[in-house]
């Protein structure tokens, strides 16, 4: 029979390092690839200005259950991640730090979780890789860089799971129960019901397979469920109250009819069923190579198992029901690349303890051929890539610097994008010119760190093969940043509206030509209103119906009829729409500014 890492003692010291080594190590690899990117680069135009531009405006107007952008109720969201960021703002001030800031260490305290729990559950070994991979795998590092609810939400539901798991363990506490209620009331604070949803039907599944459905009376049901209710409901009591049509809309449109497709107006897509499925491969990378480890692990479990589930084995199940519901739920809905992140932690610490187990398991004098052969697909993924970059580099030797990569970037058209990281498509030869020094340091790690690991892996250095790759995503990682440094000119207006804010007088009025994504970080960065000329968009449609809405959407006679008068106007215009505003307005225009083809006219000089 295999042996398990849940079925051993604490490894000794030639297994795994002191673990007080094992923690700074983790601190600093956590701090080079989040804390380091905190203030830079500018927040991204959509989604990610957006939604900080809600946190600004609930700070200024002391609103703190009515969101708003651009001074029209935005009530698709729920308000925790804007209440963090709101309370940033007044510590730290309107800055990018606090947008930030509560992503990143929500991403810290998901670290730390799973440490902790693959240390109770297992080993050392074992929390120090799922710690690893939280740290290192690339789609929660991408999916932090704009503002939206996910770490937080995974770390909430996260926390739920292991609180409601330890009070079921002998002689627990009634607070873990309680601290569970909590932490899923938190949740559908920070996303809706789907925190709730997604809690409740893997921990029914859970209880029913285990068993300890027959406990339900340890479970403090009525006491919990008020404690959830005094946590989640007053703001949605209060919402409704404040807010005419607010439960139709959130409870019904928001949430069943997205699901179904049918929210009205229709704004999302639906990921192809391939897509969905193999992108989870690149968002756990390049931890999912070991993803034949975990299905193994999967078995040997199975066929040991007994009606006596130790805290690792109902560990495993848990995380099994876990990631599986949250996967098949959006395999159903309409769904970003985003939406399963809350799934990345129970397939990390699934993940971690197949490694692990693996590795210690090993029998003396042989090679396990699992380990080798994951470890050989990284290293041909990454060697593909790193020879990419190399070849992208070479071509671009002789191209001078561009300090404007947007100006080098395919162009496409902004209104049609549907994917969050669609603007990776764009890539052209040229943008490498602009991409020299992060594309250096991804290229080395690239092509050094597997094939490095790979060689330990042959000599049964596993301990250390582990640790390399988790070195080499880091320095990746940090180029990462980098290039998304270079790529602010493109993806943010920050650097148009500091070249007009000096201009700007209180009776002067800032447009944008087309869909308020277009240019919403000058909302934020300008700090008033902005007026939208054709760009009633489907996130604004509800908000609209209101009697306070503020009369910012123009027609192109507005814009004309203002182009002509003695107000001085300032129009963003986007590249693809440039064609059509020069041909509408035939009136003298002066450029103010430009940054990635974007341009700032005038109707004074």
């Amino acid at each position: 029979m295999t042996t398990t890492v849940s079925d051993m003692a604490q490894p000794n010291g030639s297994h795994t390092p002191r673990t007080r080594w094992c923690l700074v190590g983790l601190f600093l690899l956590f701090g080079i690839a989040y804390f380091g990117s905190l203030t830079s680069p500018a927040l991204l135009d959509d989604a990610d200005a957006s939604h900080a531009e809600a946190a600004r405006e609930m700070l200024v107007r002391n609103d703190y259950v009515t969101l708003h952008v651009n001074g029209v109720r935005y009530l698709e969201k729920a308000p925790l991640i804007y209440w963090l960021v709101a309370f940033g703002f007044r510590v730290f001030g309107v800055h990018e730090l606090a947008v930030r800031l509560p992503s990143a260490l929500a991403m810290f305290l998901l670290m730390l979780l799973a440490y902790r729990w693959g240390r109770r559950a297992f080993d050392v070994r074992v929390g120090v890789y799922g710690a690893l991979f939280v740290c290192t795998a690339i789609g929660y590092y991408l999916f932090t860089r704009i503002m939206i609810p996910e770490a937080l939400l995974s770390l909430l539901i996260a926390a739920a799971f292991w609180f409601f798991l330890t009070a079921l363990e002998p002689q627990a506490s009634a607070w873990h129960w309680y601290a569970g209620y909590s932490c899923a009331a938190l949740a559908v604070l920070a996303k809706g019901l789907i925190g709730l949803i997604f809690i409740g039907a893997a921990l029914v599944a859970f209880v029913v397979i285990t068993g300890d459905w027959r406990r339900w009376r340890e479970f403090r049901l009525l006491s919990g469920t008020a404690l959830f209710l005094l946590i989640a409901a007053p703001w949605h009591l209060l919402a409704g109250f404040r807010n005419h049509g607010f439960f139709w809309f959130y409870f019904v449109n928001e949430h069943f009819l997205r699901f179904l497709g049918r929210r009205y107006p229709k704004d999302y897509s639906k990921l192809p069923g391939y897509l969905y499925w193999s992108l989870h491969l690149a968002w756990l990378f390049p931890w999912s190579m070991y993803f034949p480890l975990v299905l193994k692990d999967g078995w040997q479990q199975v066929r040991n198992s007994s009606k006596n589930l130790n805290f690792g084995a109902r560990t495993r199940l848990l995380c099994w029901l876990w990631a599986g519901i949250i996967l098949v739920f959006f395999s159903f809905s309409t769904n970003q690349e985003y939406y399963t992140f809350p799934a990345y932690f129970p397939m990390t610490l699934l993940l971690a303890v197949a490694v692990s187990s693996t590795e210690v398991s090993e029998p003396d004098g042989k090679r396990s051929g699992w380990l080798i052969g994951a470890t050989a697909l990284v290293a041909i993924v990454a060697v593909i890539a790193g020879c990419m970059l190399a070849a992208g580099l070479w071509n671009s030797r002789n191209l001078a610097f561009v300090p404007d990569i947007g100006t080098v970037l395919a162009k496409h058209d902004l209104a049609n994008d549907t994917l969050s990281m669609s603007h990776m498509l764009d890539l052209s030869g040229e943008s490498f010119a602009a991409l020299r020094l992060p594309a250096i340091l991804a290229t080395i790690a690239l092509l050094l760190g597997p094939i490095t690991s790979l060689i330990l892996r042959i000599r049964k250095k596993h301990w250390n093969a582990t640790w390399v790759i988790a070195v080499t995503m880091t320095v990746f990682l940090f180029a990462a940043h980098i290039a998304l440094q270079r790529f602010e000119p493109y993806l943010s207006s920050k650097p148009l509206a500091e070249k007009i804010a000096p201009q700007l007088q209180p009776n002067d009025h800032v447009m944008i030509y087309g869909d308020q994504s277009f240019g919403t970080s000058l909302l934020f960065y300008l700090q008033r209103p902005i007026e939208l000329v054709n760009g009633k968009s489907s996130t604004m449609w509800f908000g609209s119906t209101f009697p306070d809405v503020p009369k910012i959407w123009l027609t192109d006679a507005d814009l004309l009829q203002q182009w002509n008068s003695t107000t001085r106007i300032f129009l963003f215009v986007t590249t693809y729409q440039k064609t059509q505003v020069d041909a509408l307005i035939q009136s003298p225009k002066y450029v103010i500014a430009e940054s990635s083809g974007k341009t700032i006219y005038s109707n004074r000089p």
